[in-house]
């Protein structure tokens, strides 16, 4: 084993690590909300999840109703479909789908006598929490003005942790990556290196039979839908997606045009950027991919420069005047003349009447403008605004800024890269024989 496919080995056995990828983390990147699902009302007991019947039955294991109520809030929760009866009722077979694997990966775990600690557990919610800005009881209770049980969000979490070390255990082994094919990318790469690039986030979703990609394909267009009606796509790769890019939000970076199969590469060709493909099938899969992001060639990228932003807020009431504005903005200039440093600039805010968030770190890719065509053009301890919002006036202080040099491709990423694809589809085939053998019976 080299070192490089070493390294990556042990970070998957570290599945405690903070760099770890967890489903769900997204929740803490696109914000909870505090919704509730439509439909019958909702009671955290065990008698009343008897009540609700039962869902799905896994090898003797039961999914009952209530289980499969809790993570339709959840989804809510996090943005990932929008609350009508409509889309809750068209996603609860997916939604189930995804119930029952979870199962099906515990119940592998338990075989292997593996376990997951209290403490990477811990470590897990500590993650998602640091992400929003919040501490994890605060995400807790979030979630459970949403209606969601704190049992409901760990027990999602500790199902991922299950997979992830059942892979580690039986699958990373399995997998070699030889130095002939990391010549191989890399000299790809190389000729490569003038080509367009596309950021790229995935979705998969995979089938066995004719009944199962008629289900997939059905899935993949309800997920389309709820994508284009504003769904987070890192929320829903994360909860529905098959591949190991789950754990990243279905983040799978920038890959040159000729690394993409010409159906996928037509596809993402003519989505603009930001936006969602159609889905795309392949022989045992539907792929669903959110086009981030595009550059030619692997050079210097001006929509990754990466920005620490200081955002301070002097609110106006809702429906407010011109004059409440431009009092606002007096405030926001005021503060602006008296500007030296991003903690000096939150001490006073205050005094000014301004609220200040917790300095943020952004890339350009991901702002809109007029301020992302502001931010390019300014250096690092200069301050702008204010600009109007619907909240009020705004003035952004750029503590730093960190200009993109280009890809930098090294043999250990390429290494490593190949290492976690080869793994990932180790595992897809595993679990899909595992599903095959089971034995369940769907309610729904």
């Amino acid at each position: 084993m080299t070192r490089c496919r070493m390294t990556l080995f042990r970070r998957l056995l570290n599945l405690a690590s903070p760099r770890t990828g967890l489903t769900f983390a997204a929740l803490a990147l696109s914000g909870l909300t505090v919704m509730s699902v439509p439909g019958t009302p909702l009671t955290a007991t065990a008698q009343a999840a008897e009540v609700q019947g039962i869902a799905a039955i896994v090898n003797d294991e039961v999914i009952s109703e209530y289980d499969l109520d809790q993570r339709m809030r959840l989804l809510v929760a996090s943005g990932s479909i929008r609350p009508t009866k409509e889309n809750v009722e068209r996603l609860k077979e997916q939604v189930l789908r995804s119930l029952v694997d979870e199962k099906l990966q515990s119940q592998e775990l338990a075989r292997l006598e593996l376990k997951v600690e209290q403490s990477e557990i811990d470590s897990a919610l500590e993650q998602i929490a640091s992400r929003s800005g919040r501490t994890p009881d605060e995400i807790i209770a979030l979630l459970g003005n949403s209606g969601v049980t704190k049992e409901a969000f760990i027990g999602q979490i500790t199902a991922n942790l299950a997979w992830q070390k059942v892979t580690a255990r039986l699958f990373a082994p399995q997998v070699t990556v030889s130095a002939d094919e990391v010549d191989e990318i890399l000299n790809r790469l190389a000729a490569d290196a003038d080509q367009k690039q596309y950021q790229l986030s995935e979705l998969v979703l995979s089938f066995d039979n004719a009944a199962q990609e008629r289900e997939m394909t059905a899935g993949a267009e309800r997920l389309v839908q709820q994508l284009r009606q504003g769904a987070p796509f890192q929320a829903v790769a994360s909860q529905f997606s098959q591949s190991a890019s789950a754990a990243r939000g279905g983040d799978i970076g920038w890959v040159a045009e000729s690394q993409l199969p010409e159906r996928a590469l037509e596809a993402i060709r003519s989505t603009p950027l930001g936006g969602v493909t159609d889905p795309i099938r392949t022989t045992n899969s539907i792929f669903v991919y959110n086009v981030r992001a595009a550059q030619q060639g692997t050079g210097p990228n001006a929509m990754k420069n990466q920005f620490i932003l200081l955002r301070t807020l002097f609110p106006v009431p809702a429906n407010a005047t011109n004059a409440q504005y431009a009092s606002a903005d007096a405030k926001a200039n005021r503060l602006k003349a008296q500007f030296k440093t991003c903690k000096q600039m939150a001490d006073l805010a205050p005094k000014f009447g301004g609220r200040v968030d917790p300095p943020q770190t952004a890339l350009a890719g991901q702002l809109r403008d007029p301020l992302r065509s502001q931010l390019q053009a300014s250096k690092a301890g200069t301050v702008l605004g204010p600009m109007r919002s619907k909240a009020g006036s705004e003035l952004f202080a750029i503590c730093d800024r960190k200009d993109d040099q280009g890809t930098n491709i090294t043999r250990e990423s390429v290494e490593n890269s190949l290492f976690s694809q080869k793994t990932s589809m180790v595992s897809r085939l595993q679990f899909r024989d595992l599903r095959r053998d089971a034995i369940v019976d769907s309610k729904k």
